[in-house]
């Protein structure tokens, strides 16, 4: 318990709490403030012991040092400044607000009145709340940045080489058994040799953990006795979310486990939502950055300075225009990157951060994207935006600039479609196997994030079980969730005893789980579609807690089998550099060994499609042709890359095809190596016909005739 005895100026930079072995600077930013208090608390956040006036400031940054503070000190600040919503300004000093730059939490956020800034049940929020607010919010702790890193270095995978898994940190553990009990849900129960193990043996080389920075649950799902499970709510960009942490030290955990990862040849990226707060709507509560300085933080609405733009859908979108709020994203990244060894980032709806001028349409030359492409430490980790927000013109898949990657919706869509049985689907289909150049065309296959499903939608099993949404455990009357998911049950809705459904619903998940790994381009894996893990329907679990949304590791049979599978598929990738091209096919014949096009397209005749072909409505199969020494990449040493050549057949129609094997070489045969129908794997010389069951995908690989299993 602190109650200093002189008071410094201290720097107006870097921003937040920092400690420098001998005392702790502060530094906030609020532009329009009249007066700032550093307010100390004891240990555990309870009390108010004192208050210190922070008197100094430069250019709108508040500061001061206390020679007698050290790591462990708990605070919070309380800005005085106009209270004047109709202009936009919301300052109360009679509401704690957290430090912007908190680097740690201590305490939960208690939900009541007092929270808000303004009279709650007022016509409008022009009264003042002059309630504390100081024994309900979570504040700041102080931290010492020194860590052991045991050598740790950035491992830098190539994204051609990357299997990205998309994880929940809680619900990955909470339900395998052989973790600790008191490990599961947590940092530290993600690296134990368990996971790890199951890591490994999958295949992935990077885990996407959703959200962790601090975040809070809405007041409404606090009520219903529910949660924010998925943690796009977030109030501290600098904190890991104190809940997931097995001891009262999350950012040494978060450390440990990420050193732990890498050490195991993993790397870890970071779902970040920078593009709104838990702060929710003008009529929202007061926590942190409303009550600094609202106009700087907020798009508020130039007309009605009482109100916000929201490209969000949550109510308030952080105004990216702002150079001190493009200063604390890139402070926030550059921090999980130095001090958190994080690999790189997924932006949740990012066309928010891009949206610039006066009419706030996005921009691919905004500030925030130029700062990320340019700064030394940013532009040398993995960017992955997730190209959309909910505003007019948001929707930007194929429009982010070079050195990003997308997730890219329109493959998921396609495939969705395709494997769905859907008519006219081929042309798209073959761009979106073939690295999407119709969108990326200026820059790689690695611009493309594939995905088929991810933790917004159904799971890979719910999508072959279900063609309406089961939400009614959210408490919104199944009114929540999109209605649009391109899914087909298979022939029953949810749980069926029908064999012939059940086998082809088994046959559907591998389907996907191949093209997925097939494809050009970077995949994206959900935790638990491996093993068929269903949320019984629920394509929004947002709020689910439990064990609708956990991983559920007790297997069938079944289950086993379609792991097996997916491992199986992933070492195939991993293994065949064909897999894995750095550019896009050019689909015309390139000087090689042989004179051979990089890619043909083959219709179930074994030729290749014509015009008539690709604009059939009633096609459903489609071959593809992968010519092994057509890479047109070399390895580190700058030696040619070479590779067998594959054949990849997909029917996705209610019929058997009889696709008969082109005769690209008279001196080859075709081994099968993998089938979703689950033949075993015999030879076919280039002249005899491949049987494909309906909805069932087939890859071969061609083999020298003195190297083939014979006939």
């Amino acid at each position: 318990m602190l109650v200093p005895s002189s008071v410094w100026p201290g720097s107006d930079s870097p921003l937040g709490a920092t400690w420098d072995g001998h005392g702790v600077n502060f530094a906030v930013y609020s532009e329009n403030a009249t007066r700032v208090e550093l307010c100390l608390f004891d240990d555990q956040g309870r009390k108010e012991v004192h208050r210190v006036e922070v008197r100094w400031n430069t250019e709108g940054v508040w500061h001061c040092y206390l020679p007698e503070a050290r790591p462990g000190l708990v605070y919070g600040f309380r800005v005085h400044g106009p209270y004047e919503p109709a202009r936009g300004h919301r300052f109360n000093p009679h509401k704690l607000l957290l430090d912007p730059y908190a680097r740690d939490l201590v305490g939960a956020i208690h939900w009541t009145d007092a929270l808000y800034g303004h009279r709650v049940g007022a016509r409008g929020p022009e009264t003042m709340d002059t309630r504390d607010s100081a024994r309900h919010v979570p504040k700041a702790r102080v931290v010492d940045p020194a860590f052991d890193w045991r050598q740790d270095r950035p491992l830098r995978i190539p994204l051609k080489d990357s299997v990205l898994y998309e994880l929940h940190v809680r619900g990955f553990t909470m339900r395998h058994p052989e973790i600790p009990p008191a490990l599961r849900g947590t940092y530290a129960g993600l690296a134990t040799p368990p996971a790890i193990e199951h890591f490994k043996r999958l295949g992935v080389t990077a885990l996407e953990l959703l959200p962790i920075h601090g975040f809070l649950d809405e007041p409404r799902l606090v009520k219903l006795g529910l949660t924010n499970y998925w943690g796009y709510n977030s109030l501290a960009f600098f904190a890991p979310e104190p809940r997931y942490a097995s001891t009262d030290n999350p950012v040494r955990e978060f450390q440990t486990m990420v050193a732990d990862l890498h050490d195991a040849g993993l790397e870890v990226l970071l779902d970040v939502v920078y593009n709104h707060t838990a702060e929710q709507g003008p009529d929202g509560p007061t926590l942190s950055f409303r009550g600094l300085d609202n106009t700087t933080w907020y798009r508020v609405d130039p007309s009605n300075p009482a109100r916000y733009l929201d490209f969000t859908g949550c109510g308030n979108s952080l105004d990216t225009r702002h150079p001190r709020v493009l200063q604390m994203i890139a402070d926030s990244l550059r921090y999980w990157v130095e001090e958190m060894h994080v690999d790189g980032f997924r932006f949740d709806l990012a066309s928010t951060l891009a949206r610039e001028g006066h009419d706030h349409s996005y921009d691919p030359g905004a500030g925030l994207l130029d700062i990320l492409r340019q700064d030394p430490v940013l532009s040398r980790v993995k960017l992955i935006s997730e190209p959309w927000d909910v505003g007019h013109g948001g929707y930007q898949v194929g429009g982010f600039p070079r050195g990003w990657s997308e997730w890219n919706g329109a493959y998921r869509d396609v495939v969705r479609r395709f494997w769905r049985g859907d008519s006219g689907v081929l042309g798209q289909m073959a761009f979106k196997v073939s690295g999407s150049s119709d969108l990326y065309w200026n820059r790689s296959p690695q611009a493309s994030i594939n995905f088929v499903t991810a933790h917004d939608g159904f799971t890979l099993a719910d999508l072959v079980s279900h063609e309406s949404k089961h939400n009614l455990a959210n408490m919104e009357e199944n009114r929540d969730g999109t209605n649009d998911n391109l899914s087909w049950n298979c022939g029953a809705e949810g749980i069926t005893a029908d064999p012939e459904i059940l086998t082809l619903r088994s046959r559907q998940q591998r389907n996907f789980l191949l093209t997925l790994f097939l494809s050009q381009g970077v995949p994206m894996l959900v935790a638990g579609d491996e093993m068929g893990r269903t949320q019984s329907g629920n394509n929004n679990a947002y709020c689910q807690d439990n064990e609708i949304s956990w991983v559920d590791w007790n297997l069938s049979a079944e289950r086993r089998k379609l792991l097996d599978f997916t491992r199986q598929v992933i070492a195939l990738r991993r293994t065949h550099p064909s897999f894995r091209r750095t550019s896009f096919f050019r689909g015309r014949f390139l000087e090689s060994a042989r004179p051979l096009k990089d890619v043909l397209w083959l219709s179930e005749q074994g030729r290749e499609m014509s015009e008539a072909d690709w604009n059939n409505p009633e096609g459903h199969c489609l071959g593809m042709y992968l010519a092994g020494d057509c890479l047109e990449g070399t390895d580190q040493q700058g030696r040619p890359i070479l590779d067998s050549s594959f054949l990849l057949l997909m029917n996705s129609g209610p019929t058997p095809v009889e696709f008969r094997l082109p005769q690209i070489h008279g001196w080859a045969e075709w081994s099968l190596l993998l089938d979703t129908a689950g033949r075993s794997a015999p030879s076919w010389s280039d002249r005899q016909v491949l049987s494909l069951p309906r909805n069932s995908a087939a890859l071969l690989m061609e083999v020298p005739r003195e190297e083939g299993l014979g006939r």
